[in-house]
């Protein structure tokens, strides 16, 4: 085994993945946790008096996605006054989609698309942002273990991500053109988040995937072993050897710029139950916020689920503001990656707001 073989094996998130796998144990049990199917209401139906906000999440089960769940599950929408719907929409593209389509009235979804959308003039905003980093992980699917052992091994391959057009697919967009290959050197399709993900995987259906936790665990304890691990950013150490920054603003709350305009004050609703739920997240451990999440989340045992909350509670946002560093950060990736957006000017002040979570 060469000297790179070695490091994309190991490279795991916060502990080796012979850790995570065991905490993967009883996710595995009953298989990943499922989402519900796209467009249909995820855990955390509205009901009750109070404002009515329907936020589409691009894959509830992620822990990308954990605060927009969490503050459901503590009731701090509910103490602002707002009657929160969310739907699982399993892809970030999907969720996007949808809120353009006026089904759904807020994302939570990446912050990228924000940019992505301005570059096509359509406004859209993110006024909270929820993670510091986009949790994903590329690896390599069983049956091509050993052939598949870099970036440009990828050429003429079929990579699984979450949906077409989701934040999973610009990172192979990214890596492709890091490493001066084509986009259409390699082929996307999806496969979802949770229970599909893993099983796309698994049975070989791609030769690789972007995935996300607790999937990579899931995948892991079925697999037996550490899965291949070509590109890794859950971590600090991860994200700067990809992009080159410790901040890389991800998973957030968006609208439509007029949206926001228009409803300034659920929006502060929605971005002070983040914030107190961020606040949450980092005053309290991995078992005292498992306990609060739907049981479905946990596959069957909490215990395990809290040791992958607890890792991952390391690139979680403290307060729910952008950076100017992280925002420029995620522009210039978009530029490699995304020929939408290219050269063309993107206004980063319009893409985002902290003018909420102040």
């Amino acid at each position: 085994m060469t000297q790179n073989e070695t490091r994309h094996r190991r490279r795991g998130p916060f502990r080796p993945l012979t850790l995570l796998a065991s905490v993967a144990l009883a996710l595995s049990a009953c298989g990943a946790p499922s989402a519900a199917p796209p467009g249909q209401t995820g855990t955390g139906a509205a009901g009750g008096d109070g404002t009515k906000v329907i936020i589409g999440v691009g894959g509830q089960t992620l822990l990308t996605y954990l605060p927009t769940t969490l503050a459901q599950e503590l009731g701090y929408y509910k103490d602002e006054g707002l009657n929160v719907e969310l739907q699982d929409l399993q892809g970030g593209s999907k969720a996007l989609t949808a809120m353009i389509g006026g089904s759904t009235n807020v994302t939570s979804g990446y912050y990228e698309h924000t940019i992505q959308m301005q570059a096509k003039n359509q406004p859209i905003k993110a006024f909270v942002d929820m993670g510091q980093s986009s949790g994903l992980a590329l690896l390599v699917a069983p049956k091509n273990e050993g052939q598949i052992k870099s970036i440009a091994d990828l050429k003429g391959k079929n990579v699984g991500v979450t949906s077409p057009g989701s934040s999973t697919d610009m990172f192979v967009k990214f890596l492709l053109a890091k490493n001066g290959m084509q986009q259409a050197d390699a082929a996307v399709s999806a496969i979802g988040a949770g229970s599909s993900a893993v099983a796309a995987v698994e049975q070989n259906q791609v030769d690789a995937a972007v995935m996300l936790e607790p999937d990579v665990s899931v995948l892991a304890k079925r697999l037996g072993h550490d899965p291949v691990v070509l590109e890794d950013v859950r971590t600090v150490e991860g994200l700067k050897e990809v992009f080159d920054t410790g901040s890389w603003p991800s998973a957030s709350l968006y609208a439509k710029t007029e949206w926001l305009d228009q409803n300034k004050e659920t929006a502060g609703k929605l971005a002070k139950a983040i914030k107190r739920t961020l606040e949450f997240i980092n005053g309290h451990s991995g078992e005292e916020i498992a306990a609060k999440m739907p049981e479905k989340f946990a596959g069957g045992d909490k215990v395990l689920y809290a040791k992958v909350i607890e890792d991952l509670k390391k690139t979680i946002s403290k307060d729910g503001s952008f950076t100017e560093d992280g925002v420029k950060a995620v522009l210039k990736t978009q530029q490699v990656a995304n020929p939408e957006v290219g050269n063309k000017d993107i206004k980063l002040a319009d893409t985002y707001t902290n003018e909420f979570v102040k």
